[in-house]
This record gives C-alpha cells, structure tokens and sequence, in this order.
C-alpha cells in the first residue's frame, strides 16, 4: 500500500463534520424552553406587554445560542491551527452579554424583581457564561522564525492551495475512471500533507513557495482541463496523456513531500520546467 494511501478524503470530511456538529453549547438553545408555558399563559390571558417581553427574551436567548455556537467553531479552528489570526468577532462575548441582558430584563419586567436583584441575577448569567464556555481568543498565534512572512501571509497561503486541492478534488468528481481518481485522489492527499507539515512548521513556506504556486496550479488546471474535454471525447490517447502527466505530478508531489520533511532544500526550477513541458506537450488544457 502506498503510504499515502492511509490519508483518505472520507476520513477528513468525517473529521470536519465531527467538528461541525459538536454538541458543546446545544444546551443553551433549551433555556428558552422554560419561557413557552409563560407565552402561553399571557396569550392566554391577552397580556400583550408580557407576550412581547417572554417572546423578545426567547428570540434572544436562541440569538445568543447561535452565537455561542459560531463562536465555539471558529475557537476550534483557531485552535487546531498552528498559525492563526486574532478572532475578529467575539461571538462568545456577545452571547454572554445577551444572554445576561436578556436574564436580567426577565427578572426585571416579567418576574417583577427589584432592579438591584435584576442587575444580580444578570450577573450571575454573565458569569455562568464564562465559566462555562470563557471568551474568545484574542492573541494572534505567532511564528517564529518565519522567513519573515506574517501570521497573515501564512494562513493566506494555505487557504489559497487549501481551495486549490478542493477544486482538484471536484475536478476528480467529473471524471469516470477508476484508476485515475485514486490517482487524483493521492495528489490531493499528499498535498494535504504538504500543507500540513507547512502548517506545523511555518519555516518552510519560503522554499516550499514556488512549489505550491506552480505545481498546485499545474495539477489544478490539467485535472480541470481534462475534465471538461473527457467529458465531451473519449479519446484514449487523451486519456493516455493525462495518465502520463499524473504519473509525474504525483512523483514530484512525493519527492517533495519527503525532501520538505527531511528539510532538503527545495530546488523545483528543472523539475518545473519539465512539468510546464510536459502540459504543454500532451494537450491536456
């Protein structure tokens, strides 16, 4: 088995929807539950002003809710990440506050308390909410010894080649061979891997630059390009073509994988010439 191989597409997409649908913070969207039987009693008794008060505080506890758990999300992502910006939207926060706004008007206006005893009770709910889920990470997550590219460099560079093997991927999805989707499949794989020992240590981006750029981008436009003309030819020289390309871009990807990880100097200039002779050659875009 190719070591590669072991990093499979479903394992990621099921990692992520893991993530996606974590059960931390669900809990809030049942304290509104305690505020249908008092709806129901003022429509009951057509009590306008508390049909409006316990209405507005359910619809604000569900706002808080979805906030807490954007919030949670992108905590998780800032987390897992080694290079991250500071979160630019502090969900958790404004979910705190709402729900301690919210806690205290309840007391205030539909539990008839004193206003000292609604400011306490709003308190306590703010409170709660930091102890249980705390507030958004605000430090930028540094590099050191990053060549000199910035947090935000990093974390663009990887987006870009991250949306690059997902376009390879789709690409993969238009094409009905077997075998070169599990060979598509190992490139993107391995590019993930790729990005991830980026990732892990941010040092590497410089020489792995001209890399990402050209050869990500030579895979994306020949998988791309064959794509849409297999779509409309059968041609089984086209299709020879593209197996041959394949074979190279998946060699190289390997070879740089293994170079970046034993920390070899990355010196793609002929290999890239090769590739850009090669597309041209074969006819694939």
């Amino acid at each position: 088995m190719n070591e590669f191989d072991k990093f499979r597409k479903p394992k990621r997409v099921l990692e992520e929807k893991l993530h996606q649908y974590s059960p931390r913070g669900l809990l809030l969207y049942l304290l509104p539950i305690s505020l249908v039987p008092a709806i129901i009693m003022a429509l009951s008794k057509g009590h306008f002003f508390a049909i409006i008060v316990n209405a507005g505080a359910f619809a604000a506890y569900i706002l808080a809710a979805w906030c807490l758990r954007k919030g949670l999300r992108l905590e998780r992502e800032f987390l897992k990440s080694k290079v991250a910006s500071t979160i630019k939207t502090s969900l958790k926060l404004l979910a705190a506050v709402i729900v301690a706004f919210t806690t205290g008007i309840i007391a205030w206006l539909g539990a008839q308390q004193g206003l000292f005893v609604s400011i306490l009770y709003a308190g306590g709910a703010f409170l709660g909410m930091y102890l249980s889920y705390g507030f958004d990470p605000r430090l930028e997550k540094k590099v050191a010894g990053a060549d000199g590219y910035s947090s935000d460099e990093i974390m663009h560079t990887l987006e870009e080649s991250s949306k690059k093997i997902r376009s390879i991927e789709s690409a993969n999805n238009k094409i009905s061979n077997a075998e070169l989707n599990q060979r598509i499949d190992r490139i993107c794989d391995i590019a993930d891997s790729i990005l991830k020992d980026i990732e892990t240590d941010p040092r590497d981006l410089r020489r792995a630059r001209k890399f990402l750029n050209t050869y990500l981008d030579g895979a994306k436009q020949v998988t791309e390009g064959y794509a849409d003309k297999h779509q409309n030819t059968q041609s089984g020289e086209l299709e020879q073509n593209f197996r041959n390309v394949l074979e190279t871009i998946e060699t190289v990807f390997m070879e740089q994988h293994q170079k970046l990880q034993e920390d070899d100097i990355f010196d793609l200039d002929v290999q890239i010439e090769v590739l850009s002779t090669q597309l041209k050659r074969e006819g694939i875009v």
